[in-house]
């Protein structure tokens, strides 16, 4: 059993598109050679000082890399640190080679699980393990002191690996989400389609028996819509089928859209009145921009109801023009819980569908209070292919 952990350990793969640099890296490496110079210049315990300053410098440096190269970077500076113990053991220096500011290297600890492949993390925890043994065997210090060293080397390691699975976890929820709101897109346009198709079959067959007395010509094309629109309906309800996973019910009906927002605006859950306002041409948007719109308004809606802490109303705004549809949804409460905020799985499940549809979305507070969900979505609603994603 432990054979098959570590087999599955080892072939990790590493955290997928890890940042290169990034702001932080920069004030941390200032940081460090800014504290490597000061200690150079007041401390007057140091070991081979030349040395001491270069190697410290190097582990600040080695930082810049530490989220592409975690393996390398840790193999780098330890392996460095194996040898400066070996040459203090050696030489018998009164203290060791380097600088207190060489504890920047715990930042590589950190990055390894954080970063690094499964091959990274064994094979850059084995060269830890060889640095703590190197220094346990060459230092007098007691039990206590080496076993606090241990836990100081190991704790930015389980921190890292702590912060991977939590991000391994929301990205995984993320791709969950985005499946079901392109499930659910699907579904919103099959069943639009299947409902018009439906119909086209249907006035197809009534013109065959109308078309008795026509010209062949007349009736081959009348046959001819209906053979072709009862395959797209068959093709249709087959590729739903899975998607629906399950879900035996296939009622040809469209999903709620614009015209139900008045409904949505009397029947909200909760006390908290609704003000709507609809402006601009609205009746003939396509079925997938017509059902986004809703979807948008019910889900903010909802959110204000249930996080709006001391909201007197909600108001919603949907204005069409001849290009694209506008949303605005804005409450006058308090923002309290995780649905309110930037990376909650309402307002993400929103971003995906009007990413979806090449529109845009976003939300947060106002200057002066409330809570705001925007949206732009154009009338076309072409449905394009979006992949964002994010790391710390």
């Amino acid at each position: 059993m432990f054979r098959d952990e570590l087999r599955t350990l080892w072939t990790a793969p590493r955290v997928p598109d890890p940042p290169a640099r990034v702001r932080r890296d920069w004030v941390l490496l200032a940081a460090g050679l800014a504290c490597a110079g000061l200690e150079a210049a007041w401390r007057a315990d140091v070991v081979w000082w030349p040395v001491s300053v270069l190697v410290t410098a190097g582990l600040c440096l080695a930082t810049l890399w530490r989220r592409t190269h975690p393996l390398a970077m840790v193999v780098l500076a330890f392996g460095a640190g194996i040898v400066l113990t070996l040459v203090d053991l050696v030489a018998g220096h009164p203290r060791p080679v380097g600088l207190y500011t060489g504890a920047i290297l715990l930042v590589l600890v950190y990055a390894l699980p954080r970063w690094g492949s499964g091959r990274d993390i064994v094979l850059g925890s084995a060269v830890l393990l060889a640095e703590f043994v190197t220094s346990v065997i060459a230092g007098p210090a007691e039990v206590g002191e080496h076993l606090g060293s241990l836990v100081v080397l190991a704790f930015p390691g389980v921190v890292g690996a702590t912060v991977r699975l939590w991000s391994t976890s929301r990205r995984r929820e993320l791709e969950q989400l985005r499946s079901r709101e392109r499930v659910e897109l699907a579904r919103e346009l099959h069943d639009t389609v299947a409902h018009h198709v439906s119909a086209i079959v249907i006035r197809a067959q009534a013109g065959r028996v109308l078309a008795g007395a026509d010209p062949a010509s007349a009736v081959e094309t009348l046959a001819g819509v209906e053979e072709e629109g009862a395959r797209t309906l068959e093709a249709m309800r087959a590729m739903v089928g899975a998607l629906r996973a399950g879900d035996a019910r296939a009622e040809l009906a469209p999903p709620a859209g614009v015209a139900d927002l008045e409904r949505l605006a009397r029947t909200a859950d909760g006390a908290l009145p609704v003000d709507l306002r609809l402006q601009g041409p609205l009746d003939r948007l396509p079925p997938a921009v017509d059902a986004a719109v809703y979807r948008i308004v019910q889900e903010s809606v909802t959110n204000a109801t249930r996080h709006a802490a001391q909201a007197t109303t909600v108001v919603v705004r949907v204005a069409g023009d001849p290009d694209r549809v506008r949303v605005s949804v804005r409450d006058d409460g308090v923002a309290a819980g995780r649905g309110r905020g930037p990376g909650g799985y309402g307002l993400t499940g929103l971003r995906e569908r009007a990413s979806l549809l090449g529109g845009t979305l976003r939300a947060g507070p106002c200057a002066d209070g409330g809570w705001l969900v925007e949206a732009e979505l154009p009338r076309g609603g072409v449905v394009s292919r979006v992949d964002p994603g994010s790391h710390r």
